[in-house]
């Protein structure tokens, strides 16, 4: 009896409505949320959770519970699949309902794998720059490096007054403060300045400050951390570990910024920024540095030429174009071009190379700057789902569609 009502449950067309009204108010609910949290705020707050407590509703906090994203998903995958099964009957006359449903079901699924295996990194290069890796837009590591070996950690675990003790590091990690989002200032000489924020390193030249975290797909958030370094002997002081170091793209927005005082000074300012910090324990010299996460490929592409053409006589973009080199040692390829552009990405390796951004053409050239090229590079293994579930529900609709026409066809003509 207990099995019968679980079943009757799991297959009722009425929890089929209610999980589909409470997506709709979800999907509501998280698209204004946006304005107050962010695209990638709202996704993982509402989409990403099995259940949501409070929402943002234009600038107001409110005490709401919903389930999220996941749990809507899986029961409503559960739902389908149980009703497929329990009524499913292997007649031609409902070829077309059970492939439309299946298609349903593959939609759901690939959705869900694309949701926890996708990633999507990004790669910035300059012209004759090669990169073996991308780079994360949304996560962030603290390395340190002693010789050939390399600890990472990730910046989600560096929380303010919490101690980390890593294995492989013959210190401790005090974090004194750690920030979502930060600023940056030029401590300028003969300007009056507030005490450094840590003793050591970066700190002596430049000011960081918290800031409110950005909005817009466009921005990205900077993390910084003031870390306190330690050893059962004592401290080894304190130091600033910041994105704004280890970012290439935010150094040369850095520099760019510094270029009215002049180019020698605007140069003299980055390179103060990316100056190596290092510390010393039993004689081993450990450097550090906060950048985004990296994903290490075994392959390398080179930025042979970044294009960038305009509409004539505007400032419209006409064409965005990367030509790189792909060089695989494991297919033994070297020096294979391919050309990169906004509607025609480069797969290769399991990933996806799209034309994200660019900095190339006359206003580059104007400025001395060199052409850069900026990829977003997607890996999800389960691309081709979308395209199998639409094409599983088009031909079902269809079998079904044509098999009542025809019995329509037939019925007409019976005198």
């Amino acid at each position: 009896m207990l099995i019968k009502k679980i079943v009757g449950f799991f297959t009722s067309l009425k929890l089929t409505v209610t999980l589909l009204a409470f997506s709709i108010v979800l999907v509501f609910v998280g698209t204004i949320a946006q304005a107050d949290e962010g695209l990638y705020g709202a996704q993982a707050h509402y989409f990403k959770q099995w259940l949501v407590f409070g929402a943002h509703f234009f600038g107001h906090k409110i005490p709401l519970i919903l389930p999220g994203g996941y749990l809507l998903g899986t029961l409503l995958l559960v739902n389908l699949v149980a009703s497929h099964i329990y009524r499913f009957q292997f007649t031609w006359k409902k070829t077309g309902i059970q492939l439309a449903h299946a298609g349903v079901i593959v939609l759901l699924v690939g959705q869900l794998s694309t949701d926890l295996l996708s990633r999507e990194l990004q790669m910035r290069f300059t012209e004759g720059e090669t990169r073996n890796f991308s780079e994360s837009a949304t996560d962030y590591e603290l390395i340190f490096q002693c010789g050939e070996e390399v600890t990472a950690i990730p910046v989600k675990l560096l929380r303010t007054g919490s101690e980390l003790k890593i294995a492989s590091l013959p210190f401790a990690l005090r974090v004194k403060a750690c920030w979502h989002n930060s600023d940056m200032n030029f401590r300028a000489p003969m300007m009056p300045n507030a005490p450094p924020l840590a003793t050591n390193g970066i700190a002596l030249n430049f000011d960081f400050r918290k800031v409110d975290d950005v909005k817009t797909m466009d921005q990205k958030n900077v993390p910084t951390a003031v870390l306190e370094y330690f050893t059962p002997a004592g401290s080894l002081g304190t130091w600033v570990a910041s994105d704004w170091t280890g970012d290439s793209a935010l150094v040369e927005a850095v520099r760019n910024g510094y270029a009215q005082m002049g180019a020698a000074m605007a140069q003299s300012i980055a390179s103060r920024l990316v100056a190596p910090q290092s510390i010393v324990v039993d004689g081993k010299k450990f450097t550090f540095v906060m950048r985004p996460l990296r994903v290490r490929h075994p392959f390398s592409l080179t930025l042979l030429k970044a294009t960038h053409t305009v509409y004539p006589g505007t400032d419209i973009p006409k064409d965005f174009r990367s030509r790189v080199s792909i060089n695989n040692p494991q297919t033994g390829e070297k020096k294979r071009e391919v050309e990169i552009s906004m509607n025609h990405p480069l797969r290769y390796g399991g990933y996806t190379y799209y034309q994200y951004q660019m900095g190339a053409g006359e206003m580059v050239e104007r400025a001395g700057q060199k052409p850069y090229s900026v990829l977003s590079v997607v890996r999800n293994p389960g691309w081709l789902t979308p395209y199998i579930g639409c094409a599983m529900v088009g031909i079902g609709l269809l079998i079904q569609f044509l098999y009542h026409l025809a019995g329509f066809i037939s019925k007409k003509k019976t005198p």
